[in-house]
């Protein structure tokens, strides 16, 4: 079971420092979809920080699994309120959000299963 944890773990961690990249260096196919979903320009780069802080506790949490478990929530919460984003102005784009959510339970019932 804690294979299975790290690779979901580690998989999401890349997903997350990814979207992160593209955030923090104003990627233009990201940046004009978070504005058009209402995000603020200058709330941008706390959306970047809140996935690198996402990525590092899943990575830290491999070892300390409350640190997992609390950042696989956060996640969770974080992808949930990405797709409300969407729908809330009825983008039917929310595909991308919906299924990093999904991954992200996935990694908090590992993380929880495994500890």
């Amino acid at each position: 079971m804690f294979i299975a944890t790290t690779v979901v773990s580690v998989m999401l961690a890349v997903a997350l420092t990814f979207s992160a990249i593209g955030k923090l260096t104003k990627n233009p196919s990201v940046v004009p979809m978070l504005e058009q979903v209402g995000v603020p320009a200058d709330r941008i780069p706390w959306l970047a920080y809140a996935e690198l802080l996402g990525a590092g506790g899943l990575l830290v949490g491999l070892y300390l699994w409350p640190i997992g478990v609390a950042a696989a929530v956060g996640v969770v919460l974080y992808f949930v309120g990405a797709v409300v984003a969407h729908v809330r102005i009825k983008d039917k784009d929310f595909a991308p959000a919906a299924g990093l959510a999904v991954f992200a339970v996935v990694a908090l019932v590992l993380r929880v299963l495994s500890a």
